[in-house]
Formats: C-alpha cells, structure tokens, sequence
C-alpha cells in the first residue's frame, strides 16, 4: 500500500458514495418523473416510490454519518490516552474533536507541540494536517 499523506489520506469508496448514491438519485428522479406521469389509478404507488427513494437517501445520509460519529468518538478517546502516555498531563477541552481528528496523523514526536499549537492558535483540521511532517497512517477509518 501506498504510504499515506496529506494529499492522498481521504477515503473514497466507489461503491457507497458513487454507485450507491447515484442509484438512489436516479431512483429519486424516476419516482418522480413516474408520479407525474401516472393517472389517478396509479397515484398511489407512484407516490409510494418516492417515499421508498426518499427513504434510502436518508439511509445513506444517516448510516454514514452515525459511523462517523462512533468513530470520531473513538479517535477522541484514542487520541486522550496518547497525549496522557507522552505528556502525563490530561488533554485540554479547549482542544476540540475535530482538531483531534486532525492531530491523529502526527508522529509522537510532533504531536505534543502541534496539539499545543492547535490550541493556541485554534487552527483547523485541515490547517493541522498540512502541518504535519511525519505522517502516522490511519488506515483502519470508516
């Protein structure tokens, strides 16, 4: 596998979040398209259709973003215990999840200073990410 950085650490699944969420748009658009031109003997399960389509594009959105957030927990977590195993010291609550999720790809080395760098300076995300030198792969996100 290619070692991971910056430029190449986001995830894309071609299956979800191509061909899965088209298929529900163009299911969406058909079950429209279908309602308008039923008649009135099939308004019914036209309209049913377009309940179904809107119904499995809030699944999509909801089972990611619900995978997400277990997950973002748990980097919180995995993160707390690092910066307790190398400083001693609890992590701030000023720091927050989503600069925790940044500074999981930091080397122990440089992740003590960019996570007090990150609290002074409230950097973003991904202001933090491009300011790490030695990546540390996470390969095992949703």
């Amino acid at each position: 596998m290619k070692e991971q950085n910056f430029k190449n650490h986001a995830r894309l699944v071609v299956g979800f979040h191509g061909v899965t969420f088209l298929s529900i748009v163009l299911l969406l658009v058909g079950a429209i398209r279908n309602y308008i031109r039923s008649s009135e003997e099939n308004l019914y399960s036209a309209s049913l259709l377009i309940l179904v389509s809107v119904i499995f594009l809030l699944l999509f959105y909801f089972i990611r973003s619900f995978a997400l957030k277990a997950q973002d927990r748990a980097i919180r977590a995995e993160e707390k215990l690092r910066y307790f195993i190398l400083t001693r010291k609890a992590l701030s609550n000023k720091v927050t999840t989503r600069q925790i999720i940044g500074l999981r790809f930091a080397s122990d080395e440089e992740f003590v200073a960019l996570v007090d760098r990150a609290e002074k300076e409230s950097l973003s995300e991904k202001e933090i990410k491009k300011l790490i030198k030695n990546w540390r792969a996470d390969t095992y996100r949703v």
